[in-house]
């Protein structure tokens, strides 16, 4: 393992990471945009799409009905069509988190994962401790996955241990009970250079998911970013042999929008990623458009 856990392997590693060519990543990203899918794969595109979904309710205005409506659109997209698959899972406040399990356990939805967003989120700004039963509280109450934002202001001010032992406590936390998805922000962090070394800190410091945004801060997903991302994901996988999924989330609205990042996935990391086990998009209308 490259990183020992300690800080001046970390350093060390990340001292030693090529710098990302923006332009490159760029060009790559918008070359890849203008693949079209041909006519006979777009329903298997459509259809993956929406099975790779996170349906999403992230508002304070959110109520028990709310929950139940989307558990049953989660379950059964297109309620006059059986072959419509089901969503990736749904993704919700903490306290929303009991409710959402029990309705989609009563409506058969018992495989689909319950994602709840922990870590003080969309902030990340609390200490560790009140991280800790944050996280908690959601697998306490039937998650099954957990999307936990990193403190950006750490990472920006160089304490990068810090954003490091975050991620492992956390995981540590999930156990094998769920899987943990690392929220970069990349809006926040500025650089390209700045979103590969957030992905590779999250992810050998256990996260099985790195995701791109929150969706509360603009801008949110990009396909540079997302790029960026990938490769950072091909490259943790060449070094350990460890699959690591992809989460864009936020600004994906439209068909055209999914069709443009499965492209970006298949062509960067294959068809191994091509299933929602690897891949989710964080929306909350896309799924209307997919239908």
């Amino acid at each position: 393992m490259i990183i020992d856990g300690s800080e001046k392997s970390l350093r060390k590693f990340l001292d030693e990471l090529s710098p990302v060519d923006q332009v490159g990543a760029e060009a790559r990203a918008a070359m890849l945009a203008t693949r079209s899918i041909k006519t006979s794969s777009k329903a298997w595109a459509i259809d993956m799409a929406i099975s790779m979904v996170d349906l999403t309710t992230l508002e304070g205005a959110d109520t028990p009905g709310k929950i139940k409506t989307l558990c049953a659109k989660a379950v059964r997209p297109d309620p006059t069509d059986s072959t419509v698959p089901s969503v990736g899972a749904i993704c919700v406040y903490n306290d929303m988190v009991r409710i959402a399990r029990s309705e989609l356990d009563s409506i058969g939805g018992n495989s689909l994962p319950v994602a709840a967003v922990a870590t003080a989120f969309p902030s990340g700004r609390a200490s560790l401790a009140v991280k800790k039963i944050d996280t908690q509280d959601a697998l306490d109450a039937g998650a099954s996955e957990i999307d936990m934002v990193i403190d950006r202001g750490a990472f920006l001010s160089g304490r990068l241990m810090e954003v490091f032992e975050e991620i492992r406590i956390i995981k540590e936390l999930c156990g094998n009970k769920a899987h943990l998805k690392v929220i970069l922000e990349t809006g926040e962090l500025v650089t390209l250079d700045n979103v590969r070394k957030a992905s590779d800190i999250a992810m050998y410091a256990g996260a099985d998911f790195i995701k791109t945004s929150t969706g509360k801060i603009q801008p949110a997903a990009t396909m540079q970013v997302t790029y960026t991302m990938l490769m950072a994901i091909r490259d943790y996988y060449d070094e350990t042999g460890i699959m690591i999924g992809m989460k864009p989330a936020g600004g994906i609205k439209t068909t055209k929008d999914a069709m443009k990042y499965l492209v970006l996935l298949k062509e960067t990391l294959g068809d191994n990623w091509m299933n929602p086990n690897m891949f989710r998009f964080g929306a909350s209308s896309l799924l209307n458009d997919l239908l």
